[in-house]
């Protein structure tokens, strides 16, 4: 049978109070028995705590939790908010991440928790910010209010790694952000293919000097950032390549050059051989004739801004009658279409740049989604018989 008083564990054992809440226990390497300092609202945290110090057990630095817990009380407060914000300086990161880290710090965290210790975050009060965060709809886009979802799980994921650092730092004992999948979300936009005609029309509605943007987000899978950034250099003579080595961002309407995130960004792209007279037509009418010509300007220091492509991207959609039609749904165009001509996993993350296969996997699970459709016009040609 098992145990009605408690749960034993490898290591420590947890019990359920008469008031509902749980207490944690462990024999620690000294032989005595050392109580958690506090209750528990759920008996995952309870858990959670056993599994902290056993960590501390087996790097040997364990103490005895009362006497930590007698120092954190003399030690003086460490605010989330001043925390956070020496956190963020103290990063090596790229402007326009520390520019959205600082962001999401600043209108959906530190409102509401920059104000407590960081011994007074507990799991519950993670709950709480969190289902606050979930109920406030993001801004609306098209007429239309989103969920934030994807700004959700980043806020989550962000609290989640300063937290993280603050245990490695000893000034928390354990990670009180604990909700399981709030770092992640699920895909609400579905991947639109054009057919070849309705990708030929949209090219067409473009301005006549930034028509190519279109062609190679589509057919190379290239990023927004990674197209507005070409330079002359960044293209094979013969147009047969495109070679990515960096990236545009907007930082209060100025561009940032800066080289990809991660080194799998860093690619020669092989481009498909219909669209190389584009290129080349390009090349030679609207481009400069020095190697640091960019291929694509416009009023922001010579390049071509987010805003403007943004605005004339939307209107080209819309005269094809394709509204809900995004920018970065051409980078996924171009990503299944490599996955029905048969490129593998480890091709298509050469080819887009990614650091793991779970992404281009999920290009060629939507290009393998097409034997549906193929099957369905097999049967049309027998019913017109």
């Amino acid at each position: 049978m098992g145990n009605k008083r408690g749960t034993r564990r490898g290591f420590g054992a947890i019990r359920k109070l008469p008031s509902g809440r749980y207490q944690a226990h462990y024999v620690g390497p000294d032989g005595a028995k050392h109580l958690a300092p506090a209750t528990f609202h759920a008996h995952d945290d309870a858990a959670a705590w056993c599994a902290h110090e056993r960590r501390l057990v087996d790097l040997d630095v364990w103490t005895p939790p009362a006497e930590r817990a007698k120092a954190q009380e003399e030690a003086p407060a460490v605010l989330l908010a001043d925390y956070a914000r020496t956190w963020l300086d103290e990063r090596n990161l790229k402007p326009s991440t520390r520019t959205a880290y600082r962001s999401k710090l600043e209108t959906r965290i530190l409102p509401e928790l920059g104000d407590l210790d960081l011994t007074a975050i507990t799991p519950a009060v993670v709950r709480k910010w969190h289902a606050a965060l979930v109920a406030t709809p993001s801004a609306p886009n098209g007429g239309r209010d989103r969920s934030g979802a994807t700004r959700n799980a980043h806020c989550y994921a962000l609290l989640r790694t300063i937290l993280g650092t603050a245990v490695d730092d000893g000034l928390i004992e354990a990670n009180p952000c604990r909700i399981r999948g709030a770092s992640q979300t699920k895909r609400v936009h579905e991947i639109e293919v054009l057919p070849a005609g309705d990708l030929e029309r949209l090219a067409a509605a473009m301005p006549d000097e930034i028509r190519l943007v279109v062609l190679l987000a589509a057919w190379c899978g290239l990023r927004r950032g990674e197209v507005l950034a070409l330079r002359r250099r960044d293209v094979a003579p013969d147009g047969t390549e495109v070679y990515v080595r960096r990236g545009v961002t907007f930082i209060r309407s100025k561009p940032v050059f800066s080289t990809p995130k991660t080194d799998a960004g860093v690619r020669d792209v092989t481009v498909p051989p219909h669209i190389v007279p584009a290129v080349l037509d390009h090349l030679e009418r609207h481009v400069g004739r020095g190697r640091d010509s960019l291929l694509f300007t416009g009023k922001a220091e010579g390049v071509l801004d987010e805003w403007t492509l943004r605005r004339t991207f939307k209107a080209a959609a819309e005269s094809i009658e394709r509204p809900g039609l995004r920018f970065h749904d051409l980078r996924h165009q171009g990503a299944v279409l490599a996955a029905r001509a048969g490129a593998t996993t480890k091709e298509l993350m050469s080819r887009l740049g990614h650091t793991t296969p779970a992404m281009s996997m999920r290009y060629q699970h939507a290009a393998a989604g097409r034997d549906a459709e193929i099957a369905a016009k097999m049967s049309k040609m027998m019913s017109e018989k």
